[in-house]
Formats: C-alpha cells, sequence, structure tokens
C-alpha cells in the first residue's frame, strides 16, 4: 500500500504544474516571427509537453543559465556562429552540443521522462519545421 501510495504521489508531482517568470507578451510575439540579428544565431529551447509539469527545468547556453522552463514554455538565445553546449538540469545533467550557422536558427527539444524520483530530461536537434511548431505551441519564460 506504501508503494502504491508512493507511485501515485510520483505520478501527480510530475502531472503537477509549476511556474517559471514568464516572458514579456510582445516579446514572444517578436520571437515567433522567427528573425535573426545580422551576424549571430538563435536558438530555441522548447518545452511543449505536459509531462513533467511541476518541474523546472533550468537551461545554459555555454555554462551560463539562461532561465527555466516549465511545461508549454520555451526560451531563446542569441550567440554568435560556432559551437554550443546546451545543458538541462533536472535529475539528470544532460548536455548537446550543436554548431550554428549566422543568420540561423536552431531548435531544441527538451523531452521531459520519468525518473526515479524526479522528472528526467533529454536534449533533441530538431528540424527547422518541428522547431517552430514546437515553439509556436509555448509561451516564451523570462530569463532568471
Amino acid at each position: 500500500m506504501k508503494k502504491l501510495a508512493g507511485v501515485l504521489a510520483l505520478i501527480g508531482a510530475l502531472h503537477g504544474c509549476a511556474s517559471v517568470p514568464m516572458g514579456d507578451p510582445v516579446a514572444d510575439s517578436e520571437m515567433k516571427r522567427f528573425g535573426t540579428l545580422p551576424d549571430m544565431s538563435r536558438i530555441y529551447i522548447y518545452r511543449n509537453e505536459t509531462m513533467g509539469a511541476a518541474i523546472k527545468m533550468t537551461v545554459t547556453v555555454d555554462g551560463r543559465v539562461i532561465g527555466a522552463t516549465a511545461a508549454h514554455t520555451y526560451l531563446v538565445a542569441d550567440v554568435p556562429a560556432g559551437d554550443h553546449t546546451i545543458g538541462s538540469d533536472a535529475e539528470n545533467l544532460t548536455m548537446l552540443k550543436v554548431n550554428t550557422q549566422p543568420g540561423k536558427n536552431v531548435y531544441v527539444w527538451q523531452e521531459v521522462k520519468m525518473g526515479f524520483g524526479y522528472a528526467r530530461s533529454q536534449l533533441h536537434l530538431v528540424p527547422e519545421a518541428e522547431g517552430k511548431e514546437g515553439v509556436l505551441e509555448t509561451k516564451l519564460a523570462g530569463s532568471l
């Protein structure tokens, strides 16, 4: 009976709702135009699932915290073209290396999975069409 109660509590925690500071609605609309800055690249990290909604996940780009995601949110980082490392901190710490090109966007899906005692995350580089669709399903989270 105690095991069942523990499993139900974990599932409830994974399906609850976490909140993160939200970005400005005007900035959200602007980011969803998918423009870029000259000689820069834009990285979109989005989380369009409800799984693990009770868990905030800190996101880093090149070791710098850019914010935290919750269910149905995304973050954006403008970076110089070149190699970059994106990190997602949950029950696990997962890293993804990406190479960006000037004037191009890169889309990273932050997948949430059930962990042992907490939600886990996995980062996936996705094609542009899939990434844009995922970002459009979410709202801009604020930076920390």
